[in-house]
């Protein structure tokens, strides 16, 4: 295996951070939107939708594209195609299959609760849950149980790293490609280039909703696939990306606000009647360019002031996967424990994201001494420090292991 191993990307690392902290927040205001969700508030704030659509077209893509520069990484560390798909196995399936049977459940309970009326204890509903009953229905929608609700992220992400895995080679000459485009003349369209897969995905929208049940999921696979499989070149290969993304961080802001603005009007616009198949198909074009200028400035930001250490990042990247196995069941259970406060809905929110990530740095604090429940929620095993060489070259070390357990 000749997959290199790139010098530290501490920019990354920071961006995951934020990147999985960005979902409590998110989730939490998915209770009082318009949108579906698990469980909902009794009083709709749709006006709050125009700010949640900010990070939509942006927010688990990043986290995709990291997934591809942290698999990478791994793949050139491990420098064997057996042992990167045993430790990413280990790493994202065993907190899935434990998410799926302990943390998840109160999720699908407390929504058949406020949505079907159902009745029974929470130790009856599980008793179906684990027996996959199929009869919590509306209209012809069933709730699918067992369910892996907020964790398909994790199915997904371990099926491309699988994929990456056999495709080592072939992905090694494609980054060296991109690498050479980028650094040549016509840098600029190679960059417009990655957006073209975006732009092509969401034409298929409307035939491939979002479902996230992995098969069948052909616009999510088109979209997330495409953006981990250029972090995993960019990481290797193609570090002119990141540059890139720093010299044009202001213009790719720029676009991806005039396309977010663009896309509320156009909303609000055709809010009672449909659009003609060439603007409905010209929306989604831009949808797909407005994704790529998202993510370019992201980086690009993050590229100029967050490409530095400090003392807080190795924790915060240690606990920030546990947090995103945690919160949204943190975020549903809380609700019915709330709502007889009958507080203010702006208070209540602020209290729903504070105690989230309380709790969820709570059981952090309690997980990571004890191995077993440490591995079950992705927590990755203390470095030893004696194990690593002394000065500079430990504290490289120790930044290049701990990368290389990123989810």
């Amino acid at each position: 295996m000749n997959t290199a191993t790139p010098s530290r990307l501490l920019f990354i690392d920071w961006l995951r951070i934020a990147a999985f902290a960005l979902l409590i927040p998110y989730h939490v205001g998915m209770y009082y939107v318009s949108w579906g969700w698990h469980v909902k508030n009794p009083v709709i704030h749709d006006s709050i939708e125009p700010l949640m659509l900010l990070s939509n077209p942006w927010r688990m893509g990043l986290l995709f594209l990291i997934g591809g520069v942290a698999a990478s990484q791994l793949m050139g560390k491990l420098q064997s195609r057996g042992r990167f798909i045993r430790e990413r196995s280990s790493r994202l399936l065993w907190p899935l299959i434990f998410g799926m049977a302990v943390v998840v459940p109160i999720q699908p309970y407390l929504e058949v609760v406020q949505k079907m009326g159902y009745a029974g204890s929470y130790l009856d509903f599980l008793g179906l849950y684990f027996k996959a009953y199929h009869g919590f229905c509306e209209g012809d929608k069933c709730l699918t149980l067992p369910t892996w609700n907020h964790l398909w992220f994790l199915p997904y992400l371990w099926s491309y790293c699988l994929l990456a895995a056999l495709l080592a080679k072939p992905l090694a000459r494609g980054g060296q490609v991109l690498q050479r485009g980028l650094q040549g003349p016509r840098g600029g369209l190679w960059l417009a280039g990655l957006c073209l897969p975006l732009m092509a995905a969401r034409c298929f929208y409307g035939l491939f909703p979002v479902t996230h049940n992995l098969t069948g999921d052909w616009y999510n696979h088109m979209v997330s696939l495409w953006l981990f499989l250029v972090g995993w070149m960019a990481a290797s290969q193609a570090p002119a990306l990141w540059s890139w993304a720093e010299r044009l961080r202001w213009p790719a802001l720029a676009l991806f606000l005039a396309g977010w603005l663009g896309f509320g009007l156009y909303i609000q616009h055709y809010a009672d009647h449909e659009p003609s198949t060439f603007v409905l198909y010209a929306q989604r074009l831009l949808y797909g360019l407005k994704q790529g200028a998202a993510l370019l400035a992201v980086l690009g930001f993050a590229k100029r002031h967050l490409d530095r250490d400090h003392r807080w990042r190795a924790g915060l990247g240690a606990a920030v996967f546990c947090a995103y196995v945690l919160h949204q069941s943190v975020i549903v259970g809380l609700t019915p424990l709330l709502e007889p406060l009958q507080l203010p809905d702006g208070l209540e929110a602020l209290l729903l994201v504070s105690l989230t990530f309380l709790a969820c740095a709570a059981v952090y604090r309690l997980a990571r001494p004890v191995p077993g429940l440490r591995r079950l929620l992705g927590i990755a095993a203390p470095k030893t420090p004696g194990r690593q060489t002394a000065g500079r070259g430990a504290t490289m070390a120790l930044s290049q292991a701990s990368s290389a357990q990123q989810p």
